[in-house]
Parts: C-alpha cells; sequence; structure tokens
C-alpha cells in the first residue's frame, strides 16, 4: 500500500501535515476529508499532486446559478454530460469560471465522477453544491437536484441582497457624516476660533467645548487614522479566531432590531440549506454538517453542531434545537410536525418561506427606521456645531450695539 506525505488546513484555519497510508491518491483525499481538512498537497514517493489548483478569484454566487439552471436545463433536455460541460464551458465569460469547468470536463472524461471533479475546486463549487451533486449522480436525478440548486442558490442572492441593502445604506450615512464633521473640525472651526481670539470675549462653554475638539482633530489627526485603522485590523483578526468570532457573533444577536433580522436570516437560511439537503438525498448529517457551515453566525453553527451530536446519538431534530434555545418556538414545533409526518423537507422549505418574507418586511421596517435616526443624529451634531460657532457671535454683536 503506497504511503502519502500531505499537508492541509483544518477548519480553523490550521496548517497541518502528515502521512498516510492508502490505496490510492482518491482514496488518501476522502480519509482527510473525512478528518475535515482542506487539502493543499499530497505527494506520493516524492511527486507532488496539486488536488487544490489555485483558482483566481472573481467567480460570483450569480455566476454559479446561472452555471446551474443552465446545466440543469441542458441535462433535462437530453444532452450527455461531458456535451454540456463543454458547451457550458466554451460561452463562459469569466475566465477563472471557464478554465474551472473545462478541467472539470477533463476530469470527467477521465473516468471521474461529476461530484469527485468538483470537490478539486472548493472555491467554485463549496460541500453543499458537491453533496447535492453526489446524491443526484447516485439517484439518478442529477437535473433535478441542479434545479433545486439553482433554486437555492438564487434565493441565498437574494437573501444577501437584502442584507447588504440593509446595512449600506446606514454605514455610507454614518461614513459621510464622520467625513463632514472631521472637515468641519479641521478646517472650518480654527477661523472662527481665530476670529473669537483676537476679539478677546471669553466665549461660551460649547463653543470652548467645541474649539477644543478642533484642536484635537487637528493636533492628533494621523494619530486617530492610525488607531483608527489599527482597531480595524484587530478587530478583524480576532473575529478571525473562533473565541473573537463566537463573542463578536453573540453580540451580533443581542443588538435591538440588528439582532433580531441577523437571527431571522440565520434562521431562514438554514431551513433553506437544510431543506435542499433532505430533500436532494443527502444523509441528515451531513445535511446539519453544511448547513452549519453555511450558518454565517457562529453561535448558530455551534448550535446545529450541536444538534447534528444529538441526532447522532439517535434524537431527533427538533429536540435538541430547541435546548439550544436559539431558534424560535415555533420553528422547533414546525420542524417536530415535519419529522413526525415524514415531511421534513417540505417543512423546512415553508418554515423558510416564512422567513424569507420575514426577511423582507423586516428591512424594509429598518429602512424606513433608519432614515429618520439618522437625518435626526446628522442634524444635531451639524446643529450643535453651527450653534457653537454663533453664540459668540451673537454676544459680541450686542456688545457693539
Amino acid at each position: 500500500m503506497p504511503s502519502f506525505i500531505w499537508k492541509g488546513k483544518t477548519r480553523s484555519g490550521q496548517i497541518q501535515e502528515g502521512q498516510l497510508l492508502a490505496d490510492s491518491r482518491d482514496a488518501a483525499a476522502a480519509v482527510l476529508r473525512r478528518q475535515q481538512i482542506q487539502i493543499t498537497s499530497l505527494r506520493e514517493k516524492g511527486r507532488e499532486i496539486k488536488l487544490i489548483p489555485r483558482i483566481p478569484r472573481g467567480i460570483g454566487s450569480k455566476r454559479i446559478a446561472i452555471f446551474t439552471r443552465q446545466f440543469s436545463v441542458m441535462l433535462d433536455a437530453g444532452l450527455p454530460l461531458v456535451q454540456c460541460l463543454e458547451i457550458l464551458g466554451d460561452q463562459e465569460e469569466n475566465r477563472t469560471f471557464q478554465a474551472v469547468i473545462q478541467q472539470v470536463r477533463s476530469d470527467v472524461e477521465s473516468g471521474s465522477s461529476l461530484a469527485d471533479a468538483m470537490r478539486k475546486h472548493p472555491k467554485a463549487f463549496d460541500s453543499l453544491f458537491t453533496n447535492m451533486v453526489a446524491a443526484g449522480e447516485s439517484g439518478g436525478i442529477l437535473d433535478i437536484i441542479l434545479q433545486r440548486l439553482s433554486t437555492y442558490i438564487e434565493k441565498a442572492v437574494k437573501l444577501n441582497s437584502q442584507v447588504k441593502s440593509a446595512l449600506i445604506y446606514p454605514v455610507s450615512i454614518i461614513i459621510i457624516a464622520a467625513l463632514v464633521v472631521w472637515v468641519i473640525l479641521w478646517k472650518v472651526i480654527p477661523v472662527f476660533a481665530q476670529l473669537f481670539a483676537g476679539v478677546g470675549s471669553e466665549m461660551p462653554f460649547l463653543t470652548r467645548m467645541v474649539i477644543g475638539a478642533s484642536n484635537f482633530v487637528g493636533s492628533y489627526a494621523i494619530f486617530i487614522i492610525i488607531i483608527i485603522a489599527a482597531g480595524c485590523f484587530a478587530i478583524n483578526r480576532w473575529h478571525g479566531t473562533p473565541h473573537g468570532r463566537r463573542i463578536l457573533d453573540g453580540l451580533l444577536l443581542k443588538i435591538p432590531i440588528i439582532g433580531m433580522l441577523l437571527r431571522k436570516i440565520a434562521v431562514a437560511r438554514f431551513c433553506r440549506t437544510l431543506g435542499t439537503l433532505t430533500a436532494s438525498g443527502v444523509p441528515i448529517l451531513d445535511g446539519l454538517e453544511i448547513t452549519a457551515k453555511t450558518a454565517g453566525n457562529a453561535i448558530i453553527e455551534d448550535a446545529v453542531m450541536a444538534t447534528r451530536k444529538s441526532v447522532e446519538e439517535g434524537k431527533t431534530i427538533s429536540e435538541p434545537l430547541a435546548q439550544t434555545k436559539v431558534f424560535p418556538s415555533m420553528v422547533v414545533q414546525m420542524i417536530n410536525v415535519g419529522e413526525q409526518t415524514g415531511a421534513l423537507d417540505q417543512m423546512l422549505s415553508k418554515i423558510a418561506d416564512f422567513y424569507e418574507e420575514e426577511v423582507d418586511t423586516a428591512v424594509a421596517g429598518l429602512m424606513k427606521l433608519i432614515e429618520p435616526v439618522m437625518i435626526t443624529v446628522l442634524g444635531v451634531v451639524i446643529g450643535t456645531i453651527v450653534a457653537a460657532m454663533y453664540l459668540p457671535l451673537y454676544s459680541i454683536l450686542s456688545k457693539i450695539g
């Protein structure tokens, strides 16, 4: 039995390497995938086998959704698998994705299954995609599975766009307001400060406070920028660690209004993903593991993985879900009904539809709430600065009068 030397990354991002015995390269890769290790290379007797090609960036979810939809239509029309991949590769405009499709077609022609060929490109086809394709191949319903996949990806893209639209507006307003206040404090206030200093009269407390803030910004502008940049970098690095990600994600779920919206998004994503996998014939344990990875929140991911462990011990899904106290009771009850009636996938789909509509309503309400709040806050800040500058002018004019 040949020996393989491997290198890869764990789920937490740690680089590991080792040696194992296996019948073939594919068997060794399968063992490492079961250990949740992302393989970067395998070497057999000094010969390195690159398993994960370096995929340039730029393949978006929309492009994957279009590819999947076209692929399913071609298969449903009766075209051979290799011919479908050849046509899709030739017409793909994105050079990165075109190279991926062509490599998949080459592997399929060499005798590899479609799922195994796609697993070599994890940046284009994630574990959810490849597991569903494998289920479709084994069940002889690949075209139906691809239709479900395309629908799932399209709904996921829509959900992500809703999240971005809910965040872009307030973030942009905050940034613009901060820049406006910064420019006023940096350039405008010093002119008024020189004028008031020339007059020599005592300034009101509000004016002194604004001028002090202006002097601070003018003297330490570079240090403030460095501190802000370093803080953002440190928070981002901390969020990359498991402990920091759990703390920050937990705090996000506790924020009023925003936390409820994020929880609804997580529930919709969980139900849509697990329902799609279950309906496609993916085993429930694999489905829960894949769903946990796509949760987008560490707290939700931990709850799903705890549920998976309980299901592995013989329990139902609804019972451990209720114990996590992360999912709403309505969701748990509907999942329980779905398990008892044998229609879990349909029930999960209905829950996902309901919560996606809830997200639509919540985003619309959030946008209506944020606009007047941001305008009020910006008006108060600018109004305070303007009032602080005009109070001494009134005092000077009254003395002149």
